[in-house]
């Protein structure tokens, strides 16, 4: 019997899992459940790569819910492998507020806290807590551990977390909290093996996928992210706009009569890839495209990536390293080298056959700043910190 630590993190259209040993950390399969509130279904793997489910397993209607969602993966895990004993259950959650700093054992207290934050994080946080609700009526025993995007940035600085408005609703939690922050400091742990010169290392990560931001790090801690009070901040993401002037949104509340409702489904749901496309907010699709507006799309992206990392730099005072991760940033080698092309003035210089191969250091040699591509493996973070907390 192998006693094992099951990973979730739930979303809005999917759930990904992954269960790893206790005993050493290594992985035993993965998967996720695609296409909730259309036609759900499975996908897994085990640790060879083979394919679980051939083909994808389907599971449910529009009408499925992730709690009945979640029921029937824990039972399918249970009927796929008798030999695994599930001991605990990590969640990824996305805002852990001001109170939530480090891994936390769920308990009610701690769930009516979350639930408490999901305004600020309405895409996201009501989806992961349904997972630890689920669980907890599947299993009441078994420990559940959340683990906080936002807990890698409470390095930062006061001056790196203040917005310029009154000092009462700064008071009151509004601040940045920046994201992504699992994925952070999974690359945060891997940098000693790439940087062994530099343990003091001026490093800006960019986490590119659908949803994007940077974070620059000194010494592995985060000094500065590019997401703020919410994750629509920041980068040009797939659906979500990015940094908008507050102007745009006073003008779309007076001149348009738009409701608040409409107004965040634009710039969650509309806006980003595919707002400026027209087409798909998938980069791929763009990339393979010969229309002129996916093109445009591709180019303001990079555009205001770099600009968003120039910016990183000023809180490093230089910049040692670059570090792609994500599905766009490990996948997409157009994107790495439009965003390089806006920074040779730091002295980024690409080994264009190196970047087209994926390779993990895809600088070339005379580059001032090396860039590399780092694999993110926000599971196994949760998977250790859940263990950690639990022992």
């Amino acid at each position: 019997m192998t006693d094992a630590v099951l990973t979730i993190n739930a979303g809005s259209s999917s759930i990904k899992f992954a269960l790893y040993s206790l005993q050493d950390m290594s992985p035993l399969l993965s998967g996720k459940i695609v296409n909730i509130g259309q036609s759900p279904s499975l996908k897994a793997s085990d640790i060879h790569g083979t394919d679980l489910c051939q083909p994808a397993i389907e599971i449910g209607d529009q009408a499925s819910t992730h709690e009945t969602l979640i029921s029937w993966l824990l039972n399918w895990l249970k009927e796929h492998d008798s030999g695994i004993l599930l001991k605990s259950v990590g969640h990824r959650v996305v805002h852990g507020g001001q109170s939530f700093t480090e891994a936390t054992r769920v308990t009610p207290s701690v769930l009516l806290q979350l639930k408490a934050l999901i305004p600020l994080a309405p895409l996201h946080q009501g989806h992961n807590l349904s997972a630890i609700e689920a669980i907890s009526k599947w299993a009441p025993r078994l420990p559940q551990v959340a683990c906080f995007d936002t807990s890698f940035h409470h390095t930062q600085s006061e001056l790196a977390k203040l917005f310029a408005i009154p000092r009462k609703y700064t008071e009151n939690g509004i601040i940045r909290y920046g994201f992504h922050g699992l994925s952070y400091e999974y690359i945060a742990n891997q940098l000693p093996k790439y940087l062994n010169k530099h343990a003091d290392a001026r490093v800006i990560v960019a986490h590119i996928g659908n949803g994007a931001s940077m974070c620059a790090l000194k010494n592995g801690r985060s000094v500065a992210s590019s997401m703020g009070f919410t994750a629509l901040d920041g980068l040009m993401m797939g659906q979500r706009c990015g940094s908008l002037d507050a102007g745009v949104i006073l003008h779309l509340l007076q001149h348009y009569k738009m409701s608040a409702a409409a107004i965040e489904h634009m710039l969650y749901k509309e806006s980003g890839l595919l707002g400026v496309s027209g087409i798909s907010n998938n980069m791929q699709v763009l990339q393979q495209s010969d229309d002129p507006h996916a093109a445009e799309a591709i180019n303001l992206y990079c555009y205001r990536a770099a600009r968003e990392l120039s910016s990183l730099v000023s809180t490093l005072n230089g910049l040692d390293a670059i570090v792609f991760t994500a599905g766009i940033g490990e996948n997409s080698a157009l994107v790495r080298e439009k965003i390089c092309e806006h920074l040779a003035w730091l002295g980024v210089v690409l080994d264009n056959k190196a970047n087209q191969s994926n390779n993990d250091v895809i600088s070339n040699l005379k580059s001032s700043v090396q860039v590399l591509i780092i694999p993110t493996n926000e599971e196994l973070v949760i998977a250790k910190a859940t263990k950690a907390l639990l022992e």
